[in-house]
C-alpha cells in the first residue's frame, strides 16, 4: 500500500513539474525552427562547431528552464528577458527611451550576446551558453508583452479569464493563445514559414531597435483592447491570432538574420 501511495505521489509531482514547463515552450521552438530554415551554409557550419548536430529548437527554452535552478547562478539573467518602456507614439522617442535604460535588459543582452558569439576569443563553452540565450531572447523580443510596461510587469498584473480559466495578459501572449491553436511547433513552422524571398528580406531589414519598436507598437494595441478582469474566448483568438502568428514568424526570420550576420 505504501509503495502504491508513493508511486501516486511521485506521478503527481512529475505531472505538476511537466505542467510548469509546458507553457511558453511551443512559441520559442517555432521561432527557433523557422530560423533554422533560413540559415546560410556558412552559419550552419559554424553552428555545428558550437552545438554539434543539435537543432536550435532544442535549446530554445533552456533560458526559461534554468529559472528553476536553486543555486542562484543564473538569477542575474532574469532581467534579460524583457525591457520595460512607457507607451511611445514614434520611433524617435522609443529609441531614446530604449537607450536610456539602465542595467542589463532584453535590448542590451541581444547585442552583448551577439558580440560574444562573434568574438573569436570567446571560449567554446561561453559561446554555446551565449547562443542558447540569444535563441531565446530574440524570441522574447517578438513577444509584445516582453516590450511592455513596468507598472504591470509586462501584463503579468493584468488579470483576466481565457475560456473561463484564470490567467493574465502576459501568460496569454506567452502561451495560452499559441497553445489554443493545437499545433506542434514543427506544424506551426510549416504553416507560417511560407513567405517569398522578397518578403523574407523585407521582414529581416532594419535594426534591433526598429524590431523592438515593432513589438512595442503591437503591445500598445494589445493594452488598449484588453481589459483588467476581462473574460475572453473565441473573440480574442479571432482578433489576435493573426498578430500572434506574425510575431512568431518575424521572430524566427530575424533570429536567422542575426545568426547569419554574426556567424
Amino acid at each position: 500500500m505504501r509503495k502504491i501511495l508513493f508511486n501516486l505521489v511521485l506521478l503527481t509531482a512529475v505531472s505538476a513539474s511537466n505542467l510548469m514547463y509546458s507553457y511558453g515552450v511551443t512559441g520559442h521552438r517555432v521561432v527557433a525552427d523557422i530560423a533554422e530554415n533560413h540559415l546560410t551554409g556558412k552559419a550552419k557550419r559554424h553552428l555545428k562547431k558550437i552545438i554539434g548536430d543539435q537543432k536550435l529548437a532544442y535549446w530554445a527554452n533552456w533560458p526559461d528552464f534554468i529559472k528553476s535552478d536553486t543555486t542562484g547562478v543564473w538569477k542575474h539573467t532574469d532581467q534579460w528577458h524583457y525591457v520595460n518602456i512607457n507607451p511611445q507614439d514614434n520611433f524617435k522617442s522609443f529609441s531614446g527611451s530604449l537607450k536610456a535604460q539602465t542595467g542589463p535588459n532584453l535590448y542590451t543582452q541581444i547585442k552583448t550576446l551577439s558580440a560574444q558569439i562573434k568574438d573569436k576569443k570567446t571560449s567554446a563553452k561561453d559561446r554555446e551558453i551565449a547562443l542558447r540565450f540569444l535563441i531565446h531572447l530574440v524570441g522574447d523580443s517578438s513577444q509584445p508583452m516582453h516590450v511592455g510596461r513596468a507598472e504591470d510587469l509586462g501584463g503579468n498584473r493584468i488579470k483576466l479569464k481565457f475560456f473561463g480559466e484564470n490567467t493574465n495578459l502576459h501568460s496569454l501572449w506567452d502561451s495560452k493563445l499559441i497553445d489554443f491553436q493545437k499545433y506542434s511547433y514543427s506544424e506551426y513552422t510549416m504553416l507560417l514559414d511560407v513567405k517569398s524571398k522578397e518578403e523574407v528580406k523585407k521582414i529581416q531589414a532594419g535594426t534591433l531597435e526598429e524590431w523592438l519598436y515593432d513589438s512595442h507598437q503591437s503591445a500598445n494595441k494589445i493594452y488598449a483592447n484588453t481589459l483588467m478582469d476581462g473574460s475572453y474566448a473565441y473573440d480574442y483568438n479571432y482578433k489576435y491570432a493573426d498578430l500572434m502568428e506574425r510575431q512568431l514568424l518575424y521572430g524566427g526570420l530575424r533570429l536567422a538574420k542575426i545568426l547569419n550576420d554574426i556567424l
